[in-house]
């Protein structure tokens, strides 16, 4: 599965099989606020991993990126 951020188009086929886009705008609000649905959703479809864009480092960012590090620990 990929789990991305921003308006940029990822050739899904490629490299997953699901796509969710937690902020097409780029919105570390909306961002943080689809995360935990999002990787719920990606949880319930059996998703054998799940690839993450980069998320600027920054604001929320720092968050969301400190919130995925712990969910792929023990994976």
């Amino acid at each position: 599965a990929l789990l991305s951020f921003g308006p940029a188009k990822v050739a899904r086929r490629e490299c997953a099989s699901v796509e969710m886009n937690l902020s097409e705008r780029g919105d570390l609000a909306e961002a943080a606020a689809n995360l935990f649905g999002y990787l719920r959703t990606l949880d319930k479809r059996n998703a054998d991993a799940i690839a993450v864009m980069p998320i600027p480092e920054d604001g929320l960012g720092e968050a969301i990126n400190d919130r995925l590090r712990r969910a792929a620990v023990g994976r």
